[in-house]
C-alpha cells in the first residue's frame, strides 16, 4: 500500500501540464487586458501659450487630441483680453500685460471657436480662433 501523500509519475506529470496551462492561458489573458485600447490610453498633457497682441490671437488654430489634459496660457502683451470657448464653459479676463492659465480635457471631437468677450472695444469683435480636437 503506498502513502496517501506520494502520487505517481503520471498524476505529477498532469498536475504540472494542467497547472502550467492555466498560469499560461491566465498570462495570455492577463497581457491582453493590460493592453490598453487606443481610447482607454493615459491622457496626453498638453501645455499651449496663446499670445494676444494687437486684438489678434497667436496662433488662432489650435490642435490637440481626444481627451488630452490641455492647459493653456493666455498672454496679453498690451491691452486686457478676455478668452472665452463657450463649448467648454470657459471664460476668462487676461489682464494687460498680465497672463491666465485655463486647464480643461478635450473630451470631444469638433472644431471649437473661441474669441474675447470684451466690449470696451470694437476691436475685441475680430479676436478669433478655433481649438481643433482631433480623434487620437
Amino acid at each position: 500500500m503506498r502513502p496517501l501523500n506520494r502520487m505517481s509519475l503520471l498524476q505529477r506529470h498532469t498536475l504540472r501540464v494542467v497547472a502550467g496551462l492555466g498560469l499560461g492561458v491566465g498570462l495570455a489573458l492577463a497581457a491582453g487586458l493590460a493592453r490598453p485600447t487606443a481610447q482607454e490610453q493615459a491622457p496626453e498633457r498638453r501645455e499651449i501659450t496663446i499670445i494676444a497682441k494687437d486684438f489678434r490671437f497667436s496662433p488662432n488654430r489650435v490642435e490637440v487630441g481626444r481627451d488630452d489634459l490641455v492647459r493653456l496660457t493666455v498672454k496679453s502683451e498690451d491691452v486686457a483680453y478676455g478668452f472665452t470657448i463657450d463649448e467648454y464653459r470657459v471664460s476668462k479676463r487676461v489682464p494687460a500685460g498680465a497672463s491666465v492659465v485655463l486647464e480643461l480635457r478635450a473630451d470631444r471631437e469638433g472644431s471649437f471657436p473661441f474669441y474675447s468677450n470684451m466690449t470696451s472695444d470694437s476691436r475685441h469683435a475680430q479676436m478669433r480662433g478655433e481649438l481643433i480636437v482631433r480623434r487620437r
